[in-house]
């Protein structure tokens, strides 16, 4: 296997925070693969969103059949029939929480990532603006680094641009990268399977429209 030092496979869904990463990983990496992932999510139309996205930024696309994960554990994004917390119970995790979906993620994507001899993976997981998912801690991110590396024998390096990054820092972010208008008008985040800004109502809109206004109001002030 001939090992590609300056390639990168980022985990690309269609939304806001994937495809910040997968600019980023085109300015970073010379070349790039994007990977996407069916899992009976509810918001099913950001797989062709996130196709559509990579063949603008002329990348190729894989899409992975994932959805052991909707008949594992009980969630508001598999079960289409469960109202959606809004808000962080207090004792709980929002039941937008889909157990064990990024580790299961990042083990197919280093599989993959191994097969086309590609040591970087880049995901758009957030500590900062993270709407208490576990799975979306630094501290996991290094945990799977390793384990991953430990299962394979290889040295992958996850890489997290967002990591410590709050949305209205990550709208800056696809400003920065010259693709403001793409993230803005051309992804999808809603839960609902709304492009661009979204149903305005359901967590990934309300986070996503927040930032969104905190970073048109600090550019207005520049």
């Amino acid at each position: 296997m001939i090992q590609k030092k300056n390639a990168a496979l980022v985990l690309h869904s269609g939304g806001q925070d994937s495809t910040t990463c997968l600019f980023w990983a085109k300015k970073h990496f010379e070349e790039v693969r994007a990977l996407c992932f069916t899992y009976g999510q509810r918001h099913s139309k950001e797989v062709q969103i996130a196709q559509n996205i990579a063949n603008e930024a002329n990348v190729p696309f894989q899409i992975l059949d994932a959805t052991i994960i909707s008949h594992l554990a009980n969630n508001s994004l598999t079960n289409h029939q469960m109202e959606m917390d809004k808000e962080k119970p207090d004792d709980s995790y929002p039941n937008t929480f889909v157990p064990g979906r990024n580790l299961l993620f990042l083990t197919f994507a280093a599989v993959i990532a191994r097969d086309h001899g590609i040591k970087n993976i880049v995901t758009g997981v957030s500590q900062a603006d993270y709407s208490g998912y576990p799975d979306c801690r630094d501290t996991f991110i290094r945990s799977t680094n390793a384990t991953i590396n430990l299962a394979m024998d290889e040295q992958f390096i996850i890489h997290t641009p967002l990591m410590w990054l709050n949305k209205a820092q990550t709208w800056e972010l696809a400003d920065e990268l010259g693709v403001l208008d793409i993230i803005k008008n051309k992804t999808l985040t809603c839960y609902n399977d709304i492009v661009a800004e979204g149903c305005g109502m359901c967590p990934a809109c309300i986070l996503r429209n927040k930032g969104l206004q905190e970073f048109e109001q600090l550019k207005n002030k520049k």
